[in-house]
């Protein structure tokens, strides 16, 4: 990879963007998504079918993962698309190993939210109720959504943007 390729620059302007409106507008346009995952695919489409297929899978592992925690209640549907257009710029493997680094900024955004609101205690107690409903399938615990009273709403595309930055600049990935 060069220093800035195509794939690079879009991708900077994708992450930028999300954050930008994710933070003022508490929102992620489908412009910019879906505007992502075409130009990713087509960029990698260039690139070759293997970087294609990388990139398809990519995205279409985010896009699924996305529609998955969107469902639960757990994020917002444009930070479900940014997942996706993520996936379709990294490809398969890369993004696999960035969502634990997604999961990371997306916990400590919650922390720091929660500490700022004042609510650090319930929303640990809330989440501790969520992981014994997660890990017991339904049995013990309460599911939680983001619609539910005194839920800690965080800007998660700026989540998905730091992870995803940190894990293609960080530790070298090539897109």
């Amino acid at each position: 990879m060069t220093s800035l390729d195509p794939l690079a620059a879009a991708l900077i302007v994708v992450l930028g963007l999300a954050v930008w409106f994710d933070v003022r507008e508490h929102r992620i346009p489908n412009e910019i998504t879906t505007g992502g995952i075409v130009t990713f695919l087509v960029g990698r489409s260039i690139l070759g079918p293997e970087a294609f297929l990388a990139g398809l899978t990519g995205g279409a592992a985010g896009l699924v993962l996305g529609i998955a925690l969107f469902a639960a209640g757990a994020m917002g549907a444009g930070d479900g698309k940014l997942l996706a257009a993520v996936g379709a710029a990294l490809g398969f493997e890369t993004f696999l190993l960035c969502l634990p680094l997604i999961g990371a900024f997306g916990g400590l955004l919650a922390l720091v939210a929660a500490t700022r609101s004042g609510t650090l205690v319930p929303t640990l107690l809330r989440f501790r109720e969520l992981l014994f409903y997660v890990v017991t399938f339904g049995r013990i615990g309460a599911r939680r959504t983001l619609g539910m009273r005194g839920a800690v709403s965080v800007p998660y595309g700026v989540a998905v943007a730091a992870g995803a930055a940190t894990a293609w600049l960080g530790w070298g990935f090539g897109l």
